[in-house]
């Protein structure tokens, strides 16, 4: 059977990473947004998780034509009612660093004993059609009061994941997928994936078919 495509909708390096590894083996073609030209940036704008997910996956699945795997993914601080969330990514502006994003978290919880938080994720797989599947997870932890770790990305070095005493940038990629939220929302997609190809396959021949049934009543009269 013919091998699907399949484009994680992200120019993060981790991310991708992460993502690849999770579905190696899987009968897919792996890309990412850095194996294609230029596309435009997709605003996330939406007020959750789920609805940037969305968004990501159906553009690029729209813009390339072939089945895109999104991940929204953040950190939500209990003492900062869910701050940063759908922000986490440009929390100290647009264009921030991870450095810049921590040291602004850090300054936020300046002197707050509560330094409960939760990362979530949501993945959104679509094809160009628009149809998609959901998968999302969570982990809890607390906001350490200074970095530690060199491993990871965005707030690992903060995030602390009391069951091993270690923050996430202190994980090796194993352990931090075994708990991570990202990994959690990852191992559901694996353990349905020969059907999510079912899914997939049955959704591209759907559009094969309506494009073809548009192709033939746009077509000129011969006669």
């Amino acid at each position: 059977m013919e091998r699907i495509i399949l484009v994680v909708a992200t120019r993060n390096k981790g991310k991708s990473r992460e993502i690849r590894n999770a579905l190696n083996g899987c009968p897919v073609d792996i890309k990412d947004l850095n194996d294609f030209g230029p596309i435009p940036e997709v605003e996330e704008d939406g007020d959750t998780f789920d609805d940037n997910a969305y968004k990501k996956a159906h553009f690029t699945a729209k813009v390339l034509g072939v089945p895109a795997l999104a991940d929204d993914s953040g950190l939500e601080v209990e003492a900062l009612g869910g701050a940063p969330g759908v922000y986490s990514s440009r929390y100290a502006g647009p264009g921030a660093t991870d450095s810049e994003n921590n040291a602004k978290l850090l300054e936020a919880l300046r002197g707050r004993n509560d330094r409960k938080a939760r990362f979530v994720c949501v993945l959104s797989l679509a094809v160009p059609m628009g149809y998609a599947l959901t998968y999302e997870a969570a982990c809890e932890g607390i906001i350490l009061e200074a970095p530690r770790g060199d491993g990871g990305f965005g707030y690992d070095p903060l995030f602390y994941y009391p069951p091993l005493k270690k923050t996430f940038a202190e994980m090796t990629p194993e352990e931090k997928f075994s708990v991570s939220h990202r990994g959690k929302a990852l191992k559901e997609l694996q353990e349905e994936f020969d059907k999510v190809m079912v899914w997939v396959r049955q959704r591209l021949e759907e559009e094969r078919r309506w494009r073809l049934g548009e192709m033939c009543v746009e077509a000129p009269n011969d006669e």
